[in-house]
């Protein structure tokens, strides 16, 4: 559903990602980790068409990113590490706009649905604005849900939330690759990492470190039993050897 081949972003003579290639299947739950600046967000913004490759390609649900944007960007839901909301909407009014632009069916239903699964029911009809910060990353997550996309891409999930609704995060996400959809994620919680993705792609510099699922990456890292936080820590070590 995400296919990402020799992605390359430039600034200048910096690198930001150089030379990324991966995919990710349907039913899949895919976490990049690494350092900051290693490169997660620029390929997440890329994979999103938020972001022109400086060489490479991506497809997203078949779709090229750049040659067939509209097609690709309908079958994505975006979650950013920093939700631009229409402070000056309220909730529903700008559920309602999402609902439009996708020709969502039974939007009422689906809008008090995903209000009332982040409590978010009572702040419905408050002004985007005066909403905090965690709430409007749980607004975030439902206009990204709204349309139920066959790929969600997802840049530090747990920013701003709550333990509550940091859990119902993770199970959200864990029963929506369930269901057969794509899910990419960043995050700096290894925590996160270890508890929902299937698989771990760790980067660095722009490159691809590493990538597998827990077991093959603790073997890759010479320890046995370790946690996710120390293989992360054992490979990057690797690579500065």
């Amino acid at each position: 559903m995400i296919e990402v081949e020799g992605l390359v972003k430039r600034y200048g003579r910096v690198s930001a990602v150089d030379g990324v290639t991966f995919t990710v299947e349907p039913g899949e739950l895919l976490a990049l980790l690494g350092p900051n600046g290693a490169g997660k967000s620029t390929t997440i913004r890329a994979i999103t068409g938020l972001l022109r490759p400086t060489a490479g390609t991506v497809r997203v649900a078949g779709h090229d990113v750049l040659a067939a944007s509209v097609a690709a960007k309908a079958s994505l839901g975006y979650v950013p590490d920093r939700p631009y909301l229409y402070g000056k909407l309220t909730p529903r009014e700008l559920l309602r706009f999402i609902a439009r632009l996708h020709g969502v069916q039974d939007a009422a239903g689906r809008i008090s649905h995903w209000l009332e699964l982040f409590s978010l029911t009572d702040f419905g009809n408050e002004l985007i604005e005066v909403l905090s910060h965690g709430m409007r990353q749980k607004l975030a997550f439902t206009a990204a849900l709204l349309h139920e996309p066959q790929v969600l891409v997802v840049d530090e999930p747990m920013v701003g939330l709550d333990p509550r609704a940091a859990r119902q995060v993770r199970q959200l996400l864990r029963e929506y690759a369930a269901k057969g959809r794509t899910v990419l994620l960043t995050t700096h919680s290894l925590e996160v990492a270890e508890e929902v993705a299937h698989r771990v792609i760790v980067l660095d510099r722009g490159r691809i470190l590493a990538q597998g699922d827990l077991a093959s990456l603790r073997e890759r890292a010479g320890v046995a039993d370790a946690g996710l936080e120390e293989v992360f820590i054992r490979l990057l070590e690797q690579q500065e050897a």
